[in-house]
């Protein structure tokens, strides 16, 4: 077992997906530090002030004299739907997808244009002669 363990681990494949991974963790967190210290804040400017960290509903009763913020409810211990922080984490997803959207992109026009360029002459010549002898 421990032999084919390492034989596992061994593969270039489990490594390269390791590595993408911990690049993956990384790439989110400043897509998050992105999404709240930037995108949310010009919202908040463009929407007249409106901040998405603190758009929740309470799902319980309030005592008297609790602050209506968030972190207030959530330290008395007050059951809360936070819609604000399901918008900020819809809004990374979207960048992150369009992120990816244009690597993957830019990694399949890179590798159509080195397939073009690989193509040798003779292997263009015999194509050409195959596709006049179908005539």
């Amino acid at each position: 077992m421990v032999s084919e363990f390492k034989a596992f681990v061994n593969r270039g494949n489990v490594l390269d997906l390791a590595v993408g991974v911990i690049i993956g963790a990384a790439f989110g967190k400043i897509v998050t530090a992105f999404t709240d210290d930037f995108i949310n804040p010009i919202l908040g400017i463009l929407t007249g002030g409106i901040d998405f960290a603190n758009m929740f509903a309470p799902l319980g009763s309030v005592p008297d004299g609790t602050p209506m913020t968030l972190d207030a409810m959530k330290a008395a211990g007050i059951p809360v739907f936070a819609y604000g922080h399901f918008i900020t984490e819809v809004i990374n997803f979207v960048i992150l997808a369009f992120v990816i959207f244009m690597i993957v992109r830019t990694a399949n026009k890179a590798m159509k244009r080195s397939d073009d360029a690989a193509t040798p002459e003779d292997i263009l010549l015999l194509r050409e002669i195959a596709a006049s002898v179908k005539k």
